[in-house]
């Protein structure tokens, strides 16, 4: 891989992506992609060669491969999106890192705490960039209530409330129901609360949980109660069943922030605080689907030559995986190939 020049020179390289996958989250990746006049698509990859020449041809994206090693070994590639399942993140990352090619690896990491940390390992030694795409972490408005809780706005954080619910459909093979895929809400949609809690309160101390598994032996819902050493705690739901508010609300003993909806790509959030009147805060408007922050984020690190995101840390989406792996433990959620 080519280094791409550095920001201050007469002229900054547009950095070239390459993405393997041609799914929803593939396509809506790409789409925003295109709104940055910095960053160019060069390549997609597939399994099946037909369905990577349909999304070159949708995308106008120069070169479409029907294996993942063509685009690891195209040389014209800075850093490649993989946007497969979750089951198929190690190997995934795995191949391109290998390559010398930095990745940005869709949420969950991985399917477990063992697959994420082989791909950390593998990432440091060879001394690339490897980031979780989480874009709750980098969403400014996210990043604005972490500053107003830092700040001491709402006081001392006490507690952390979030629910991800969303109806799938029953449909044999779907992947959120398929446990080959790693279906199911935890892994989907939990990640997301999870995410949340950890942001904000850290890794926990204890863990408890409930499920209900479906037919296909995957959980349709799961409620989490993450507790700290200090006396806060989380209260976490997801679920394939319903669709929520998605919702959620961190309580301080000064005060509260509330994200109505959606808070992991939240529209405003509103401050509450004692003998005050409520302060909503707007996000400001971006065009596209929501993935410009953190392909900024990932083209801002390769200029600055850095192996790992500040604003999502390997070591906070090991924690994270780390806490998913501990609710499956207790609810017995495995999956095809796993120990245990």
């Amino acid at each position: 891989m080519s280094e791409p020049e550095c920001p201050g020179g007469p002229a900054v390289r547009p950095v070239r992506w390459g993405v393997l996958a041609t799914g929803p989250m593939a396509a809506a990746f790409t789409e925003d992609l295109k709104l940055l006049p910095d960053a160019e698509v060069g390549a997609v990859a597939s399994r099946s060669e037909a369905s990577a020449r349909r999304f070159a041809d949708r995308f106008g994206v120069p070169r479409a491969y029907g294996t993942w090693r063509e685009l690891a070994d195209d040389p014209e590639i800075d850093v490649v999106y993989v946007a497969t399942p979750h089951a198929h993140h190690l190997a995934a990352t795995t191949l391109m890192l290998e390559s010398g090619t930095p990745v940005l690896c869709e949420k969950p990491f991985a399917l477990n705490r063992g697959e994420a940390e082989a791909m950390v390992a593998l990432a440091e030694r060879r001394a690339l960039l490897l980031m979780e795409a989480m874009w709750t972490c980098v969403h400014p408005l996210v990043r604005r209530m972490l500053a107003m809780i830092g700040d001491g706005l709402i006081g001392e954080v006490r507690s952390v409330h979030a629910d991800f619910g969303a109806r799938a459909p029953r449909v044999p093979g779907h992947r959120l129901r398929d446990p080959h895929a790693g279906g199911g809400a935890l892994l989907d949609l939990g990640t997301y609360p999870v995410s949340l809690a950890h942001l904000v309160l850290g890794r926990p101390d204890e863990v408890t949980a409930w499920s209900h598994l479906g037919p296909e032996g995957v959980d349709e819902t799961t409620g989490m109660v993450l507790g700290y050493a200090g006396g806060a705690m989380a209260v976490l739901s997801c679920s394939l069943e319903a669709d929520s508010a998605r919702a959620a609300v961190i309580h301080g003993t000064g005060g509260r922030i509330e994200i109505p909806g959606d808070f992991y790509r939240p529209a405003q959030l509103v401050l509450h605080r004692s003998g005050r009147a409520p302060e909503v805060v707007q996000a400001q408007a971006e065009a596209g689907n929501g993935y410009v922050p953190q392909a900024r984020e990932v083209m801002r690190c390769l200029r600055a030559g850095a192996t790992q995101s500040a604003l999502v840390p390997l070591r906070r989406s090991l924690e994270v995986m780390g806490t998913l792996d501990t609710v499956r433990d207790i609810v017995g959620l495995r999956y095809p190939g796993e120990a245990g």
